[in-house]
């Protein structure tokens, strides 16, 4: 299945490509003009800069950097989710930043194909910082034609975050480890006016717990076929459909959780109105303390009869990486500098410790401060591993999952209904 942004795509889509909303003090037009043609000041486009996990972290990295090479300037644009969308407008005017510090998702996975980044194996190798990233994250990174997309960076374990004191004031005795489990839990929870598991049931979070659970029973090659293609006509994934309904209309899920985002769902549990979330390490870097210290990771209950063996767990190594783009490559040298100070391992240390991220490259670092996220590294074969759908569904189908995704967690859609939205999702692509 082919991404829908060809080169020649890509490039008439420039009449239609409206300026996103951008992040305070950077206007549509700074966003136009990122790129600059002094040699000696990088452009760097990001999300981290305002209140993304890790932004003090990182502007504090920006100032040793500059401090370390008095003759460099570093200029840093800042968007939010609309950041790949303000990226390519730029490109298509030529006016790119150097480098795009961005995940590998939706529009991005077509980006080295078209040429609106670069292919970047051989500057990995050249600077000597392979050995640097951890194999699974290059392995990632490594699209179908060998090519590296984009310097590795962030990572992220995504368990399943238990309350244990709400869970105990409910009379559950134990972390749920089976779908009967969790129902009871759920009932339990309910009686003392406490929602079960508060999901993002329109946005992003929400369509990855759906395809952990609809995983349930897919081997990892039947999963990557099923978020390919958008078939989800085999047994195993009928099977996984099947056990999400049992599990919504069982009343697993929080109140209206087809209409609750992201925010919602870490309000929630923050706050204690919910008992358990499917948390990626930033979700679990902002756990309050008080809240914290009563708080158990694990994995996602399974049913009778699973392709697990344990309760599954996301983890993956594409959270945000370092792109480079054809202007970078004009100024590669200085590209090079401010690439090999941010794989450092003492700057890398300080973004584990004084922001809890996960990191896709070596690193002996832990996040004391912290716990729930390095209580995640540490669930190792205690869990069982989903596969993350995100480097497979084509860019086309991404949102569409997210409609497809809402009408999913409405109570009351069945089995064939939600199949259905999952494959329409696909059709455009």
């Amino acid at each position: 299945m082919h991404s829908p942004l060809t080169r020649r795509g890509f490039l008439a889509a420039g009449s239609g490509l409206a300026a996103a909303t951008v992040l305070p003090g950077l206007s549509a037009c700074s966003a136009l003009t990122g790129a600059d043609s002094d040699p000696d000041t990088l452009v760097v486009h990001s999300q981290l800069g305002t209140t993304a996990p890790g932004s003090p972290t990182y502007l504090a990295a920006l100032d040793r950097f500059r401090k370390e090479n008095p003759g460099l300037k570093v200029k840093n644009l800042i968007n939010g989710d609309d950041l790949a969308q303000v990226y390519e407008t730029s490109r298509l005017a030529r006016k790119e930043p150097d480098v795009v510090m961005v995940n590998l998702y939706d529009k991005t996975l077509a980006w080295t194909d078209v040429g609106a980044t670069v292919d970047v194996k051989g500057y990995l190798d050249d600077w000597g910082l392979r050995q640097r990233v951890l194999p699974r994250a290059l392995a990632e990174w490594t699209d179908a034609k060998g090519r590296v997309r984009a310097f590795p960076y962030f990572a992220t374990n995504w368990p399943i975050a238990y309350n244990r004191a709400l869970l105990d004031r409910a009379g559950v005795d134990a972390i749920p480890t089976t779908g009967d489990e969790l129902i009871a839990a759920a009932r339990k929870l309910r009686v003392k006016k406490i929602a079960p598991v508060t999901v993002g049931g329109n946005d992003w979070t929400g369509q990855k717990l759906l395809a952990q659970i609809i995983q349930t029973f897919l081997t990892e090659d039947a999963a990557r076929h099923a978020y390919s293609t958008g078939d989800f006509g085999s047994r195993g994934a009928r099977e996984g459909i099947e056990y999400f309904v049992t599990l919504r209309d069982a009343g697993v899920f929080a109140d209206k959780a087809q209409g609750l985002i992201s925010d919602s769902m870490v309000t929630q549990f923050n706050t204690e109105a919910a008992a358990i979330e499917s948390a990626m390490s930033s979700a679990l870097a902002k756990v309050p303390p008080k809240v914290a210290r009563h708080t158990e990771v694990g994995g996602w209950p399974l049913a009778d009869g699973a392709a697990h063996d344990k309760p599954t767990i996301l983890r993956t190594y594409t959270l945000i990486g370092f792109w480079i783009s054809p202007n970078g490559t004009k100024k590669i040298d200085t590209v090079e500098k401010f690439l090999r100070f941010m794989y450092r391992p003492d700057t890398v240390a300080r973004f584990i410790k004084e922001s809890g991220r996960d990191m896709a490259l070596r690193s002996d670092t832990v996040s004391t401060d912290f716990p729930l996220v390095a209580a995640a590294q540490r669930l190792g074969s205690t869990v069982s591993q989903a596969l993350l759908p995100d480097v497979f569904v084509p860019p086309a189908a991404a949102q569409p999952l997210i409609t497809a995704t809402s009408t999913s967690f409405t109570r009351g859609t069945s089995a064939a209904k939600v199949r259905a939205a999952l494959e329409t999702a696909y059709r455009s692509a």
